[in-house]
């Protein structure tokens, strides 16, 4: 939109936890990306929706086999968790289950992705880095984040973030080079790691207001400069 000069671009964005470059303090999850390449996600990740569900023979990533991959990464986290749970139960504390319960009720819930857009993300993104090399094409047209220069910038991070490592979601700031300095912030939420950047109490009272202030001064000041003109 900023390159075909639409005067219907957005007032702000926001990126939260994205893999905009994974050379960037690269994680396991990077990692594994670059060392398997995309035939292995292909052939390992890849199944067939079975009958009688709907998408019946469709390609997919399964959620079962995401969920797999996320309590994989922390499984002494999410057993300690359990047996906590347990305990509260003997205990009688209804407000720490509760927790518990609504919690994973939400880490729970994963949907297949379609194998064409698992697929594709992982190869740009993961393996191929486009975006950051300059290579990513929309349509076919090239994707050049220094055309952006009307739309403020927001990044947010989580300090113990090991899916998308520190650095690679601030790594848009570079790419966003048009972007005047006044509309742009970059935030580190301390204490939380990747799931933690959307959800739970510091999401809540730490990252929303910061989000809600960021998109309210963007607004403003681009009335501002509409007026100006």
């Amino acid at each position: 939109m900023e390159a075909e000069k639409d005067p219907y671009f957005p007032t702000s964005m926001t990126l939260m936890g994205g893999p905009i470059d994974t050379r960037r303090n690269p994680t396991g999850v990077n990692d594994l990306a670059e060392q398997k390449g995309i035939e292995w996600f292909r052939n390992n990740v890849i199944t067939k929706v079975p009958f009688p569900q709907p998408g019946f023979m469709r390609d997919v990533y399964p959620g079962f086999l995401q969920l797999t991959g996320f309590v994989s990464m922390n499984l002494d986290r999410h057993v300690d968790a359990h047996k906590r749970l347990f305990s509260n139960l003997v205990k009688g504390d209804g407000d720490l289950v509760d927790k518990h319960v609504e919690f994973y009720d939400e880490y729970l819930a994963v949907m297949d992705l379609t194998a064409e857009f698992y697929l594709q993300t992982v190869d740009l993104v993961f393996v191929k880095h486009a975006l950051p090399k300059g290579e990513m094409k929309h349509r076919g047209k090239p994707v050049d984040p220094s055309k952006i220069q009307r739309v403020a910038l927001m990044t947010v991070e989580g300090e113990n973030d090991d899916i998308s490592g520190l650095g690679q979601t601030e790594a848009t700031h570079g790419l966003c080079s048009s972007i005047p300095d006044a509309r742009r912030v970059h935030y580190v939420q301390k204490g939380v790691g990747h799931y933690g950047v959307f959800n739970g109490s510091r999401f809540k009272s730490e990252i929303v207001p910061r989000i809600s202030d960021f998109m309210r001064s963007a607004a403003h000041t681009k009335l501002s400069l509409a007026a100006a003109e």
